[in-house]
């Protein structure tokens, strides 16, 4: 089983979800206003009153047959407004 994190922008959320809707993903999980420090500096804690700026982190359990849909669809949205994804080898309990 593969674990799909993605952070990106909450601007760009429901376009994302889309695309891992339409790749058929089984569930995923959703946190907003993720802060913290990447390569392009900093989200400043001051951004939660308006909401500009802020981040969200996409979680999502699948089968490893499920990647390339998934690729497809979210790539090309995160080569154009940005924002980081990573693939990882789970085991359930």
């Amino acid at each position: 089983m593969k674990r799909v994190d993605l952070i990106l922008s909450e601007r760009e959320l429901s376009a994302v979800i889309k695309a891992v809707e339409a790749a058929g993903a089984p569930g995923y999980s959703v946190m907003r206003h993720v802060t913290g420090k990447g390569p392009h500096g900093s989200v400043s804690e001051a951004m939660d009153f308006s909401g500009l700026g802020a981040n969200a982190h996409v979680i999502i359990f699948c089968e490893p047959e499920l990647l390339p849909k998934l690729r497809e669809g979210i790539q090309p949205l995160l080569d154009y407004y940005g924002g980081v994804a990573y693939v990882a080898e789970v085991t359930p309990l």
